[in-house]
């Protein structure tokens, strides 16, 4: 399938009727001759809204004049340098030309140079030579793009192989036959229907058992990750914590468990039969259900709630699972590591319900307070389970969610156990276009990438808060909404 990614090329003159001018049109005629679109721009503008546009471009080619590069003038090379610095701050693969003359490429300080593909001399080869010399650095950025189920996926629908399986719409004939029908394919398109298909293609893998491409966009989603595990789950994170429970709690297990957790926690303690000892939450006077105090953590007063319950006949049971819910409902975060050092080894399975947290892993603004990361220290006993919701903050269609594990020094996860779990509750008929949205929200996550996305919102965020506090100080006297956070807000960046 062919993707619309343009190369763009800057240049004050891409307009003018110059030798520049000429020049830079006539390379831009011979790229699109090779059947790529070429987007010509006099300016960058906006430095930061031109560098997102690395998102939907193949490759860029700024043109520079040697009259601006000289030594007196610092301005130039300064601009180049943040133009450069943007755009590798969002994506590190992208190709980057400059168009010049030749003693143009010596004024460049090594720092800006590395981070080229290429200087392109202006009046040296021919311009298809130099075309086919940009196409060629494109078409490898491009080829690098998909990860392996959704590359796998749309190149199955892309080489038009009939369906004989189900579903029984067939790629979307049956729709083809009917007046209702027509509209609902003309509404989703042809290749959403297409890759519509049952989990019996051989050259797409299996979700059930984990292998093929899907395998490979698991593993490639733990790296980015940084986890030892992870598994895509097409039914929400209710059914990945019912997943996590079933793998881990037998009848009569005792469990602790966040009072404050979601409905499928209480599901999977009905449904596994285990006996529930509560963290109990705190509330203030807005309504607003806040962490479980750290106290509530101590060995000790877990201990105390196990002997006061009388459904636990063995008081020196160890609970099988710990579920907490992080990010509370109203975006109060705890420590993990604060939590590991306290119960490591005192309880078998600490399970956070990230459900509003896959994004943490990806900024630092987030320190401790997510469950899986880079560089995160194991527990010595205790295995770290993490569910979380892809569709909630990052990029999943609805229902896309995964299931991330940290095995412990001593404890490893049982991979047939946990599938015979993951089984249990998975469908058999997986919406392929859900797991392909689980698959591409990883790759999106991907530094530098994931990390300038997350700080874009962070940032986002902030500055509405600085907006209300500003509105509230000039209204004075009268009402105006208070936005709940910290009073110490700094005018400017992430404190």
């Amino acid at each position: 399938m062919k993707f619309r990614f343009p190369v763009i090329i800057i240049d004050e003159d891409f307009r003018s009727e110059n030798s520049s001018g000429l020049g830079i049109r006539v390379l831009a005629k011979a790229i699109e001759a090779e059947g790529f679109e070429v987007l010509g721009v006099t300016s960058y503008g906006d430095l930061t809204s031109f560098a997102q546009q690395q998102s939907r471009a193949s490759a860029f080619i700024l043109s520079i004049d040697d009259n601006e590069f000289v030594e007196e003038n610092r301005d130039a090379l300064d601009n180049l340098r943040k133009f450069v610095d943007e755009i590798r701050y969002r994506n590190d693969e992208i190709p980057i030309f400059l168009h010049g003359e030749t003693r143009t490429s010596r004024h460049i300080p090594n720092e800006i140079l590395r981070e080229l593909n290429g200087f392109i001399h202006m009046y040296e080869d021919t311009p298809e030579f130099v075309a086919r010399y940009i196409l060629r650095e494109a078409r490898t950025y491009l080829d690098s793009l998909a990860p392996p189920f959704f590359k796998a996926l749309t190149e199955y629908a892309a080489d038009g192989s009939y369906s004989w399986h189900c579903p029984g719409h067939s790629g979307g004939v049956a729709f083809l036959k009917s007046p209702v029908g027509q509209m609902f394919h003309q509404f989703f398109g042809e290749n959403m229907l297409r890759a519509d298909v049952c989990n019996a293609v051989d050259e797409l893998g299996q979700l059930l058992d984990h292998t093929g491409p899907v395998a490979a966009s698991e593993r490639n989603a733990a790296r980015i990750y940084n986890c030892d595990h992870l598994y895509f789950v097409t039914n929400g994170t209710s059914t990945s914590n019912k997943m996590v429970w079933n793998s881990t709690v037998a009848p009569g297990d005792v469990v602790v468990v966040d009072r404050n957790c979601h409905k499928s926690i209480l599901h999977a303690i009905i449904m596994t039969g285990a006996v529930p000892v509560f963290l109990m939450p705190t509330r203030n006077h807005f309504g607003i259900i806040g962490p479980i105090p750290k106290s509530e953590f101590e060995w000790d007063n877990i201990q105390k709630k196990i002997d006061r319950n009388p459904f636990i006949l063995d008081k020196k049971v160890k609970p099988r699972v710990l579920t907490i819910t992080q990010s509370t409902y109203d975006g109060v975060l705890y420590n993990v590591e604060e939590i590991k050092d306290m119960l490591d080894g005192k309880i078998d399975t600490l399970h956070f319900d990230e459900a509003w947290l896959p994004h943490a892993t990806f900024h630092d603004f987030y320190g401790d307070y997510h469950a899986i990361g880079e560089g995160r220290p194991r527990c010595k006993e205790s295995m770290v389970f993490s569910t979380q919701s892809t569709h909630k903050l990052l990029a999943g269609l609805s229902q896309a969610s995964q299931i991330l594990v940290q095995d412990a020094e001593n404890n490893k996860l049982d991979r047939d156990i946990f599938n015979e779990a993951y089984l249990m509750h998975t469908s058999t008929s997986p919406q392929y276009s859900i797991v392909a949205s689980i698959d591409v929200a990883a790759a999106m996550m991907e530094a530098p990438g994931g990390t300038a996305l997350v700080e874009e919102s962070l940032m986002e965020a902030l500055d509405f808060r600085r907006a209300m506090r500003k509105v509230g100080v000039e209204w004075g006297a009268d009402w105006w909404f208070k936005v709940w956070g910290p009073d110490d807000l700094s005018e400017d960046g992430l404190e």
